[in-house]
């Protein structure tokens, strides 16, 4: 099981990946386990001396009886202290980010895949887009003349 953020993949360059835990309640944890998890707007803040996962949508479990729930709280990553220096001088050095890259399941945690980023600018990503639709051409035309 693997929840993957296209978005963060198509709007930045990632620089490096380092996986951390999350701090979930029980019915997150099954909502996550049955493939419901949107990344799309999703965002990692530092806040003091821990990471945040901001704006990912976590719908309700369906079997789960509580009334109220929030699906897009912010959730704490869990990381070492040795990792979180390191983030943080990288992020004072350059221009960088950090974003959800994916969750997934290591054994019985739920681990979350942040990237530290850079932005691509927009001529980057038309180039990118370009790209993908040449390959596409060639491929069509390569079945066109295959027998």
């Amino acid at each position: 099981m693997r929840i993957v953020n296209k978005k963060a993949l198509f709007n930045y360059e990632i620089l490096e990946r380092f996986e951390a835990g999350i701090v979930l309640a029980g019915a997150e944890v099954k909502s996550i386990r049955d493939n419901r998890c949107n990344l799309g707007d999703a965002y990692v803040k530092v806040l003091g001396s821990e990471l945040w996962l901001v704006n990912a949508d976590i719908p309700k479990y369906k079997y789960d009886g509580s009334e109220d729930y929030d699906s897009a709280k912010s959730r704490k990553l869990l990381v070492k202290k040795k990792e979180m220096e390191y983030l943080l001088s990288k992020m004072k050095q350059g221009n960088l980010t950090l974003v959800p890259l994916s969750v997934y399941s290591k054994g019985e945690r739920i681990k979350v895949e942040v990237g530290l980023a850079r932005g691509k600018k927009k001529y980057e990503k038309k180039l990118k887009e370009k790209e993908r639709d040449l390959d596409r051409e060639l491929l069509t035309e390569k079945r066109k003349y295959m027998i």
